[in-house]
């Protein structure tokens, strides 16, 4: 007598490849002292298989389709609970924590769907991605000539004072 049959043990693998996926990326956040860690981006990454497994299987690709459809764009209100512009600040803190939280709920969606080529690669894509520092974004944007380093508005002004940086 079997404990499991072929078709469970296939969605115990899925759900914990979603879940898996979600710990690779939130452990990176979590190190990164992000406000969304191990324990949310493990969430996003179960509920999300567990959604996409639901309608699985080859014949129901479109009720699939339309799952993932819901989730990726119900998911951005996660997102955008982690972005916060404070005060006196140009730029708003949270974005790659945000694109983070979506990534992983389409990891989450390929793993329901047992497309393992997809979560395996496209999971070591993001943690590559996320490895990239600010210090390596700012020398690519010195480097063709664009992005300034981030300053807040008395920096600027301050610099704008001194006849170094201009102010549009």
């Amino acid at each position: 007598m079997e404990l499991f049959s072929w078709a469970e043990v296939d969605l115990i693998f899925r759900l914990l490849a979603g879940t898996a996926a979600g710990i690779a990326v939130g452990w990176e956040r979590t190190l990164k002292q992000s406000s969304a860690g191990i324990r949310t981006f493990g969430l996003v990454g179960l509920g999300t298989a567990a959604a996409a497994g639901i309608f699985g299987e080859p014949d129901q690709a479109d009720a699939a389709s339309r799952v993932v459809q819901g989730v990726l764009t119900g998911i951005g209100f996660l997102g955008a609970g982690v972005i916060v512009l404070r005060d006196r600040e140009m730029t708003p803190r949270g974005l790659t924590t945000a694109a983070a939280i979506w990534v992983t709920a389409a990891l989450g969606c390929a793993a329901g769907l047992g497309d393992w080529k997809i979560v395996v690669t496209a999971t070591g894509l993001a943690l590559l991605l996320l490895a990239i520092n600010h210090s390596i974004e700012r020398w690519a944007g010195r480097r063709a000539g664009g992005l300034e380093p981030h300053r807040s508005a008395g920096e600027r002004d301050a610099l704008a004072l001194l006849g170094r940086v201009r102010i549009e």
